[in-house]
């Protein structure tokens, strides 16, 4: 029997209008956002004790890039979706496989990313 529980999501953006929207499109997909943040420092914290089942990253969160979380969640088997309006040219060799959500996000390409990411399908790019 497939679990029915919603997919639990960790959001982490910088801009406030952003965000609000990704999280609105993520409910209406069925998944809970468990948290929210602009930082990096608070998204390594919470990433080590919250309980998500895949992240959405900003790159560049108010100039810091998220590289750091996102090794952590590799390494930690969490799938995640990188989001971004800028190129991702200077994305580390390791991370350039991983689904690509570009911004403004639309709703289609949200449930595409988050699909790729959590079958283990990675970008095309």
């Amino acid at each position: 029997m497939p679990d029915a529980r919603p997919l639990k999501v960790l959001v982490v953006e910088d801009e406030s209008l952003v965000a609000l929207d990704i999280e609105t499109m993520l409910e209406e997909m069925g998944c809970k956002v468990v948290a929210s943040v602009p930082r990096l420092v608070r998204a390594l914290d919470l990433a080590s004790r919250l309980d998500f089942d895949l992240a959405v990253l900003d790159i560049n969160l108010a100039g810091e890039v998220v590289y750091p979380l996102a090794f952590r969640l590799a390494d930690r088997g969490i799938p995640f979706v990188f989001s971004t309006g800028y190129s991702t040219a200077a994305l580390p060799p390791e991370l350039r496989d991983r689904p690509i959500l570009r911004k403004p996000v639309m709703l289609a390409n949200l449930k595409r990313a988050v699909a790729m990411a959590r079958t283990g399908i990675r970008s095309i790019n």
